[in-house]
């Protein structure tokens, strides 16, 4: 027996057919954003993607949430890769070793997350829609963000010490994706690997040759004595901390930019200028107290003995007085004699 539709038979039917048609276009449309993503990516040496308003727009403002994947993005100026207080070339090749170490652990498959970079001068509209107005400035997009600039995550400034490692802490803490490890690249490659190892193999024999009859570089005191000396220096300028804290040599004066700032007032911050001047008086006193221990006792002139000696005193004095004035400037705190009182 046949059943004649119905009015609302057709209605439904119809219904259902339009719904199947504009849902078909959709889930194109975010297969063909994907396809576009990778193929981008597969551009890139380092699979950073690079976007500008255009592709900001197509690939998060444009598409409905939720979006089938994450954009972590990095923001850039290259007017300002000269700041080196901003660290932003440095910056930029972690995020990519990141980008790259994340790829080839996920086999180039992955697409729940791609990595990308916008530059200031080429996006500036898109640094307005994420709100950002400082650099260095680091924010992943989710899949369910509907506002960039409140819905996004922005990675905090404070992690930027740990370059790769806490930015691929922040994405695995935020999208559950495993980033690591990071694959660093070598030093040395293997041509230059090779290259060193047949260099050291040929003057073998002949290093050996110099070494056994005491006619090396090692085997001059003054070497030795140069060398403690930079250790000395080394040790008291504050080198090492200038290296870890990648402090700048100086700073460019916000009043003035054709002036340069070499002591910095505060105890917050040390540049790398003041440590070296610091520890440059502090090496002329090492000198000058090891000449009079070890050269002057030898010399047999009292007067001339007598002279270098009140020479070095001074020169010390000097310096020494120096230091604690700078010291004095630059933390607020001061150097009061003290004279111990006698016991009761």
């Amino acid at each position: 027996m046949a059943i004649s539709p119905t009015p609302t038979h057709l209605f439904l039917l119809s219904l259902f057919t339009l719904s199947l048609f504009l849902s078909i276009p959709t889930a194109e449309s975010e297969s063909d954003l994907v396809a576009d993503l990778l193929a981008l990516q597969s551009e890139s040496k380092s699979g950073v993607i690079h976007l500008d308003d255009r592709t900001i727009a197509k690939f998060l403002t444009s598409p409905q949430t939720p979006r089938p994947y994450s954009l972590f993005i990095f923001f850039d100026a290259t007017q300002l890769h000269d700041k080196s207080e901003l660290h932003l070339p440095e910056l930029r090749r972690e995020f990519a070793l990141v980008a790259s170490s994340f790829i080839t652990n996920h086999n180039y498959s992955n697409t729940k997350l791609f990595f990308a970079d916008v530059e200031f001068r080429e996006s500036q509209s898109s640094f307005q829609l994420f709100g950002v107005n400082s650099l260095p400035h680091i924010r992943l997009v989710g899949p369910n963000a509907k506002s960039l600039k409140d819905d996004s995550e922005q990675m905090d400034q404070s992690d930027f010490s740990r370059l790769s490692e806490s930015m691929a802490e922040f994405v695995e803490s935020r999208t559950k994706l495993t980033v690591a490890p990071l694959h660093r690249p070598p030093i040395l490659s293997k041509t230059q690997m090779g290259l060193i190892v047949a260099l050291l193999l040929i003057s073998a024999p002949f290093v050996a040759k110099k070494i056994f009859s005491g006619e090396t570089f090692l085997h001059d005191p003054n070497i030795w004595l140069s060398g403690a000396i930079f250790v000395y220096f080394f040790s008291v300028s504050g080198a090492m901390h200038n290296i870890i804290r990648k402090m700048p040599m100086f700073l460019l004066d916000r009043n003035d930019p054709s002036k340069l700032i070499f002591f910095y007032q505060g105890s917050g911050m040390q540049l790398g200028a003041e440590g070296f001047a610091v520890g440059f008086l502090y090496t002329v006193v090492g000198l000058l107290l090891a000449i009079v221990t070890h050269i002057l006792v030898h010399v047999k002139n009292a007067k001339a003995k007598r002279a270098v000696m009140i020479s070095a005193i001074c020169v010390s004095f000097w310096a020494v007085q120096k230091v604690i004035l700078l010291d004095n400037w630059k933390t607020g705190y001061r150097v009061h004699g003290f004279w111990p009182s006698s016991r009761n």
